[in-house]
């Protein structure tokens, strides 16, 4: 008899652990605010398509991001033989990585179906086209992932409608902001 309740009292046990870990797995898994952008390029450049890309990371660079360590000024995508790389992308080493820490601006590959990569592959080729990477971000089940974007390049005077658009939008919010 003693056995017995010995052993329920096991599994009674063993069910409450488990039940606190649970919300802890749960916590784990909530999704992260990490959202670098790159609000240059949609001042310089115009955005005709998106895509979502995975990247090629080392664990110390994977941390760092975690912690917003990682930069996409003048960053810019490049085709290397048949696959995608992101080139001038930031990513400061890692405080508790040691002797395997990863260089801060080396060359990581984009991970994207070979679909995607061959339709930007054709429309890179012609003259004016780009691709950028608009935003580096944690998805809901902890990957780093990066939005690119295959961009033409706006003229001067592009940039000056947009800039006058961006000062007329603020004018009218603070107007109607004086005005409730």
């Amino acid at each position: 008899m003693t056995r017995t309740i010995n052993s329920l009292q096991n599994y009674n046990f063993f069910c409450i652990l488990a039940n606190f870990f649970v919300p802890l797995r749960d916590f784990m898994r909530l999704k992260s605010n990490v959202n670098i952008k790159n609000r240059r390029a949609t001042f310089d450049y115009e955005v005709l398509e998106r895509y979502t890309a995975g990247i090629q990371l080392f664990g110390t660079e994977i941390k760092s991001i975690r912690e917003s360590k990682a930069s996409l000024v003048d960053t810019y995508c490049q085709f290397v033989g048949n696959e995608l790389w992101v080139k001038q992308m930031h990513i400061a080493e890692y405080r508790f990585g040691s002797y395997a820490n990863h260089e801060a601006k080396r060359d990581r590959k984009l991970l994207l179906n070979r679909k995607e990569l061959n339709k930007l592959a054709k429309q890179v080729k012609d003259t004016g086209k780009t691709i950028i990477p608009l935003r580096l971000f944690i998805n809901e089940n902890g990957f780093a992932k990066m939005e690119i974007a295959l961009c033409q390049g706006k003229h001067t005077y592009d940039k000056r409608q947009a800039l006058r658009a961006a000062d007329d939008k603020r004018e009218l919010q603070r107007t109607m902001r004086n005005h409730q």
